[in-house]
Parts: structure tokens; sequence; C-alpha cells
């Protein structure tokens, strides 16, 4: 083969070719170009602490959607997406072994562990090689270079001190284009096939059609997405009033599972935000889209900051119907609201008195929008122990499940037993009479469970009645504390079971 300058792409939560800089360089530094993505048997494996599934089947439904999209997109331009199953350094040892004629090798760093150990490994292989290595940082809307410190150790541990320094000193990036055409791969290499679900020993999800999500991966449908949110709907104007909604598409972006896999830039997002705010209307809400990037970006830079120190330290049938809605609209779908995402964390740490870290890595197994910093920077915060630690503060989710369920519909869709009670009373069923529950068919600790903690401050948004349910103390309810029913709480927070 002919000593001709061949760059590998190695490609992994960034499934794009807009705003890609590994692209963008090695279509000024190659003859031949080689994308390459790999599914690692690592990411297939149990989590570290609770051995759950590390990808869940909604988030590999959507990641499989992004490889074929990705493929299909590339096959448009002239080239096309390598797939293989097996370790990125040694699925790029072979492939350099086989070429004879690798000049660089580029991807995109990331921060976590895991991946950093797959990075030093592809640096000793090239290395060995004499091949080149060339990286980029691409995650975040500000670029690690840019950022208005003077190291990362200057990064403060409080968001909003970050946000303001950013906001007044930082800059972002401008957009990079995207080729047109997109340089051929050398000659004799096999696509290779896109693995099923049976071959990464999964079973495909069942889409429920109640899903707030009901998308499908890829760059072609973030940025449809996007087109949809800003300009067909200008749904993006009211995102601030809407965006704690719990039930339907439109009620927040839904940006964050295509931003997880890197189908979608958030330097793209900013920069049609900027121009949707100069063509139609500059609000708190399309600030607020920008708000929320800049969360985005705090957790990718603490993780940076902090490493492997921000993993340290049946579902859905836990008797709060709040809780248990979001729990089995996660379990079903791959997706949570964000306010459904703040109250299970209050409610797994504070009221249940779990091991944050059971959280964090039950999300990582079934969010389809997972990513590594957000996850776990979000469920540090959450139990009070990360950045910007604020130990007291617990929601109370009977008040939660007023605010933003009033009538009680969204609880309605996901706990269908609960059906027949109507208007927010849907919300506490074991303060209502033993005839109202009879009307409405529930029967409690039989068809639905009396909560398993009550905490005290709920007692103010409910009309307790003396001849209810709730007077008697049996085997769950108010006389259940936090600490005293750790093994119940997992059980009742986490079944697995699909008919709940």
């Amino acid at each position: 083969m002919s000593a001709s300058r061949t760059v590998i792409c190695l490609l992994r939560n960034d499934l794009r070719l807009h705003d890609n800089e590994v692209f963008h360089w090695a279509q000024r530094n190659a003859e031949h170009i080689i994308p390459l993505y790999c599914f690692d048997p690592r990411h297939y494996q149990g989590t570290h602490n609770f051995n759950f599934p590390k990808t869940g089947p909604f988030r590999l439904l959507f990641l499989l959607d992004s490889v074929k999209d990705l493929r299909a997109t590339l096959k448009k331009r002239g080239s096309t997406l390598l797939v293989r199953q097996g370790k990125p350094e040694d699925v790029v040892g072979d492939l350099i072994k086989q070429l004879g004629s690798v000049s660089a090798v580029a991807f995109h760093e990331e921060v976590a562990s895991e991946e950093k150990t797959v990075e030093k490994k592809l640096k000793d292989i090239c290395c060995q090689n004499k091949v080149k290595v060339q990286t980029f940082w691409g995650s975040t809307l500000y670029h690690r270079d840019d950022l208005p410190f003077r190291h990362i150790g200057g990064l403060p541990d409080v968001y909003t001190q970050f946000r303001k320094v950013v906001e007044g000193q930082g800059r972002v990036r401008p957009v990079l284009s995207t080729p047109e055409k997109v340089k051929s791969l050398p000659l004799g290499l096999e696509e290779g096939l896109i693995p099923t679900f049976e071959g990464l020993g999964q079973t495909e999800p069942v889409m429920d059609c109640r899903s707030a999500f009901p998308c499908r991966g890829g760059e072609t449908e973030a940025l449809d997405r996007l087109k949809h949110y800003f300009w067909d709907t200008n749904a993006v104007a009211s995102y601030k009033e809407t965006r704690n909604g719990m039930m339907g598409v439109d009620y927040s972006t839904k940006f964050s599972p295509w931003l997880a896999l890197g189908c979608i830039s958030p330097r793209y997002i900013y920069d049609q935000i900027k121009k949707y705010e100069a063509e139609r209307t500059a609000n708190q809400s399309t600030y607020w889209v920008i708000f929320e990037l800049l969360w985005r970006d705090y957790f990718k830079f603490v993780g940076l900051k902090y490493g492997d120190r921000i993993f340290n330290i049946n579902e859905g049938r836990t008797g709060v119907p709040f809780v248990d809605a979001n729990m089995r609209e996660l379990a079903l779908t791959g997706f949570m609201s964000n306010r459904g995402r703040q109250n299970v964390a209050s409610f797994l740490t504070k009221d249940l008195g779990l091991d944050w870290r059971l959280g964090a890595e039950w999300f990582e197994y079934l969010l389809v929008d997972h990513d590594v910093c957000s996850n776990y920077g979000n469920w540090l915060y959450s139990a009070g122990i990360g950045n910007d630690p604020r130990e007291n503060r617990k929601f109370n989710m009977i008040k939660q499940g007023l605010d933003y369920d009033n009538n009680g519909d969204y609880v309605r869709q996901w706990v269908p037993e609960l059906g027949g009670i109507k208007g927010g009373d849907v919300h506490t069923p074991w303060t209502l009479s033993n005839s109202a529950l009879s009307h409405a068919k529930v029967l409690l600790n039989d068809t639905y469970p009396s909560p398993i903690v009550i905490a005290p401050e709920w007692s103010r948004h409910v009309n307790n009645k003396s001849s209810g349910p709730s007077s008697a103390k049996g085997k769950r309810g108010s006389s259940y504390t936090p600490r005293q029913h750790k093994d119940r709480g997992i059980d009742f927070y986490f079944s697995k079971k699909k008919g709940f």
C-alpha cells in the first residue's frame, strides 16, 4: 500500500459531522480518512458499585440509531463509517498493522477515568507504531482552553461563580464548517456490520406511546429537533415557563440525549439561539437554554478538575405517586423530566437515606441521555456533597407533585392503578377515606402500596382524615424512617418488574 497520509478518526461521544474538529482537522491533513466507531464490550458490563448494566436498552437503541445515521450521512459525502466490536485501542492497533501507512489517529478527549484510560492505551499503541496522535476538545459550549481561569484548579466550586465569570470574560468559538465531501477510505477496508441488540446481549425495547421523548437518535434527528423547537414552533421563546413540565414532547428542548452522544454540537445550539434572538425574539427563555448548556459545561469541567472523586461516596412501588410515576417513566422510556430527576434524587437520598451512587448508577443504566459528568454531578448536588453543596436542600414530594402536576394527569398516566382517583388527591391516596378508595377501585397495600416513608413536611399539603388508612400503622406508613428501611427502599424504588 502506498505511503499516503491516512488518518483514523476515532469517534466516541461525537457522532456528528457538523462542528466536529476531528473531521475538520483530518480533511486538511489527510489524503484518506477512516471514520471509526467501536462498540466497546466494557460499555455493556455492570456498573462499578451495584452491577446494573452500564448501557440500558433505550440508550442502546438511541446509539444504534445514531451510528446508522452517521454512516448514512458519510455515505452521501463519499465516505462511510467503519464499525467494529472491540476495545478501541485493540481495533486501532489492528488497523495500523493492517494498513501499514497510518499517519495519525485523531479523537476528542473525554474526562472520566475509563475514557482517559482508553486514551492512554491509544497513545501507547500509536507511540509503538510511530503514529501521530492528534486530540481535540469538543464536547462543551466553552472550550477548555478559553476558560477565564489560569488553570482548571481555579474552577470555582459554586456554579453561580463559574457562570458569572464565564459569561463576563469567556467566549464561544464559532461553529466549524461541515464538509460537503469527506476524504475517501483507503482501498480494501470492510465497513463492518452494525451490531444488533442480540449481538450485544440485550433485548430491543418496546417504545411506550406515553413517552415524552419518542425521538430517534442521530445527527439528522437532532438538527430536525432544533429546527422544530426554534424555528417551526417558536417553543424556545417560552422555554423558561414550560421547562418544568412533565408531559409532552415540547415542554423542554429535549436536546440532552443528542448532546450526550455528540449528535448535536452545543456551539451549534448557541449559534442558532443567537440567530433566533436576532431574527425573532430575545428573552429569559432564550437565555435559559444557554444557562442550561452552561450547567452541562460546568459538570464537565468539574469532572476535569476532580477526576475520580466525582464517583465516590420494584421501581415505582414506593407508595408516593409522584416518585413512582417518574421512576416508571424512566424504566419504560429511558427518559425523565428535569423536575422529576430532582425529585426522585431528593427522595432517594433525603427521604430514604440511600447511597446516592445507587441512583447515579441506575440512571447510568437507563437514561437515554446519560452523560457521565452531568449525571454524577447532578447526583452529588442532590445529595448535598458535591459542588455548591446544600446539605439541607430537600424537596417536599407532595408540594412538588401539586405544584407541577396539580390535577394529577401525569401520575395517572404512569400509575394507572390510581386512575380512579380524581384531581390532586391522586398524590396522597393514603390520606383518602376507605369509601373514596373503594369508589376509585384502589386497595392500599394490594393494588397500590402505602408510602414506604412519610416525611413530616408532607402534612402541610394534605387533608389528613383520621378515619382513613393512614391512621393505622400497618406494615408500611408513618412508622417508617429512612435509616431503618434501606433494604426495603431499594426494593420499592428500583423494582425491575415491567408490570409494576
